[in-house]
């Protein structure tokens, strides 16, 4: 009775092991047929048979031929690259400069480009033409106008670069200068250039408030000049008098301050603040 059912047992765990190794194998099938491409990237399939195909694929879950076809995907999003150069100006001086360059592959060419290129377009393509193009643009400037005309510079390197990038189907969406240093000389030479501006304009003001200090002496002599005239003529038109009324105005003055002053503690009453005032009245 026992050997029966054993035997039934064994033939099921079998039917059981053969139909699990089908399964198996099924779905390993499945899995290696299948292939997920996510968002931002593209899917370029080379065929053993035909070679690169022409259409890349887009996003999503795609089937594929295990084996015979083999799907490399890529990246389409921007991406950032810094390219540093160090290079010599028109007037022959030493510039180190680093662009930052954002770029992409063109979708529509993303078979040449991983037939010509591979995945690593970006590293095989730009560090090249980007040291090309930097040292072709600085080329044609001054140190100094580097510096007055950075935005003028890098839209020149930008259409330049953005042109030759064309060439290998990649695309620049923007290029700019982070950092632009010079040598020590050309630094010490700006310091001293400066300096000298400065000393300058120093000297400048110096001259401009010695010439307007001589013209407000030559102001104030001509006032003096003109009042001792008008005073002269007063005199020779009213006599002693005019020069009397003027002492007694003096005085008066005099004693109004001194009245206002906490350190007088006594001033002297009637004509005594006019003693001298009149030389007539000291023989009385």
């Amino acid at each position: 009775m026992s050997n029966p059912a054993a035997n039934a047992v064994a033939n099921l765990l079998s039917k059981v092991a053969r139909y699990s190794v089908l399964v198996g194998i099924g779905g390993s099938a499945l899995q290696a047929s299948l292939y997920t491409v996510d968002g931002g990237e593209r899917a370029v399939m080379y065929d053993r048979i035909q070679g690169v195909l022409p259409k890349a694929v887009t996003e999503g879950t795609h089937f594929r031929v295990p084996w015979l076809q083999n799907p490399a995907v890529m990246d389409i999003r921007t991406r950032p690259r810094s390219i540093s150069s160090v290079t010599g100006t028109k007037d022959l001086q030493m510039v180190n400069i680093t662009l930052r360059v954002l770029s992409k592959p063109d979708v529509e060419s993303l078979s040449t480009i991983y037939k010509n290129l591979g995945l690593d377009w970006d590293e095989r393509v730009l560090p090249s033409i980007g040291n090309e193009i930097v040292k072709a643009a600085v080329a044609q400037y001054n140190a100094e106008q580097l510096l007055t005309q950075r935005d003028r510079v890098s839209r020149a390197i930008r259409d330049s670069l953005t042109k030759r990038a064309r060439e290998f189907n990649i695309l620049v969406d923007d290029v700019a200068i982070t950092h632009l240093s010079f040598g020590t000389e050309f630094t010490k030479a700006v310091e001293a250039k400066q300096v000298a501006q400065q000393d300058a304009e120093r000297a400048r003001f110096v001259v401009m408030k010695a010439d307007q200090e001589r013209k407000a002496a030559v102001i104030r002599a001509e006032g003096e000049s003109e009042s001792a005239r008008l005073i002269s003529d007063a005199t020779r038109t009213a006599g002693p008098g005019l020069i009397e009324l003027r002492r007694i105005e003096a005085a008066k003055d005099v004693a109004s301050t001194l009245s206002r002053s906490g350190n007088v503690v006594y001033l002297p009453h009637g004509n005594n603040m006019l003693l001298g005032l009149n030389p007539s009245m000291g023989g009385r």
